[in-house]
């Protein structure tokens, strides 16, 4: 599928674009079938979509697809945070954490907020960094502070999901700033785009369904093994970790939560971990980049941490209330992801194909959708019994190196079930 590259009077190649044709397929599988856990809106349903300036013509098409299938939009456009170095003194983000009182950096709008969680059944999230390092120098524990604040707002969200009355997505619109900070030219981040989306098929929609098929196949084998797998057992050049699956657990994944999306997870009894990890792939957090991320558990937690950049950053991170144990660990097969190059979004990063697949743990709040039952009626004490932790984070970090994870069931028998980037059972 060809990228549309506009030019400016200069001669000189501006910002590739996407065309139109493309935009709408896109909108399309956001509303007509990531929302929903693949089956898209229903008619008179309330969708959030929220976006900066940068995804613009994305975010139009997405409101069009709403109106086109009956639904109703709540409207969440704002300026883009950020405009590059010379312009950040105009950043109203930026200007906040840096003035805002303690007051105000715990204000917490509910009635506003409960209002919109009410209100909404779905939203749509479209990702669009004008400046990937707009907040770079912006003190992270004021970061992590309004997000302790805003925590209720999260749970509000969790509490209407688990309920099957609200479901949500999040997309990627590439910026120049974005492919600029994955070493690719816009083309080139685009064509991932395209790509790992299903964009350059004549129908996506039923290419989705088609993977995720596949998917469910391994998923399914994965959920038949959980109630009698104690621990998972993950090794490689660089990494040797214990993981304990935990009681009442599921294996998710294909919901359409995320496009693109090839991840099967869970989330573990966080207190069965133990062993070190090191990640190949940087972590983008707080508008700084850390890199060469190892991290050391017993007994649940972080015990030790290191990286080569931003180390201060990375521990300050794992200090916030329940950010030093595992939230989700998550195995992507090599064979239905499409993506090959670094993207500098954990969104297309957590989901690499190429020759090992792609492991990704996340520290902070677990899923508790993950729990073998009704997840409605699964007690906030209930939850912390079985292991599932609790937080204002979640913070994924991702490898793309060599991994065998092996399952030790409860008898003594020893399973792998993934090897060579992909799944094995």
């Amino acid at each position: 599928m060809k990228i549309k590259s506009i030019k400016k009077r200069t001669g000189r190649s501006a910002a590739y674009e996407p065309s139109k044709l493309i935009l709408d397929r896109y909108a399309k599988v956001l509303v007509r079938f990531a929302l929903g856990g693949g089956e898209g809106i229903k008619k008179g349903e309330v969708v959030q979509v929220s976006s900066s300036e940068s995804a613009r013509r994305l975010y139009f098409a997405v409101c069009n697809a709403v109106i086109d299938a009956g639904g109703h939009v709540l409207t969440n456009y704002s300026p883009d945070a950020e405009q590059g170095d010379r312009r950040r003194s105009e950043s109203f983000s930026r200007y906040f954490y840096e003035h805002a009182e303690d007051h105000q950096m715990d204000h917490f709008p509910h009635k506003y907020l409960k209002g919109l969680v009410d209100q909404m059944d779905h939203s749509v999230f479209i990702l669009a960094d004008a400046d990937p390092h707009a907040l770079r120098g912006v003190n992270p524990k004021k970061i992590m502070r309004r997000g302790v604040a805003l925590k209720r707002f999260m749970d509000w969200r969790h509490e209407k999901e688990w309920k099957g009355k609200f479901t949500w997505t999040i997309a990627l619109y590439g910026t120049p700033a974005m492919a600029r900070e994955a070493g690719l030219s816009e083309g080139e981040y685009w064509r991932q785009i395209i790509k790992a989306c299903f964009l350059d098929e004549k129908d996506p929609i039923k290419k989705w369904k088609e993977v995720y098929r596949q998917m469910e196949h391994y998923r399914a084998r994965l959920n038949r093994l959980a109630p009698n797998t104690d621990r998972l057992h993950v090794v490689g050049p660089d990494v040797n970790l214990w993981i304990k699956l935990g009681e009442k657990r599921n294996w998710l994944g294909g919901s359409g939560r995320n496009i693109p999306s090839f991840e099967l997870f869970t989330s573990p009894d966080w207190r069965g971990t133990s062993g070190w990890i090191r990640f190949n792939q940087p972590l983008y957090r707080y508008s700084n980049k850390i890199t060469d991320i190892e991290l050391t558990f017993e007994n649940g937690r972080v015990v030790r941490s290191k990286a080569k950049t931003n180390e201060k950053l990375l521990k300050e991170m794992i200090a916030t209330k329940g950010a030093d144990r595992v939230g989700e660990f998550s195995l992507t097969d090599r064979r239905f992801s499409r993506i090959t190059k670094f993207m500098a979004e954990t969104l297309f990063d957590e989901n690499m194909g190429g020759p090992h697949g792609n492991t990704h743990i996340a520290v902070g709040m677990s899923y508790r959708d993950t729990y073998a039952g009704d997840v409605s009626k699964l007690s906030k004490k209930a939850a912390e019994a079985l292991g599932f932790n609790d937080s204002s984070v979640h913070t994924d970090m991702i490898s793309t190196t060599p991994r065998i994870v092996t399952a030790h069931l409860k008898n003594g028998e020893e399973i792998v079930i993934y090897k060579n980037g992909q799944f094995v059972l």
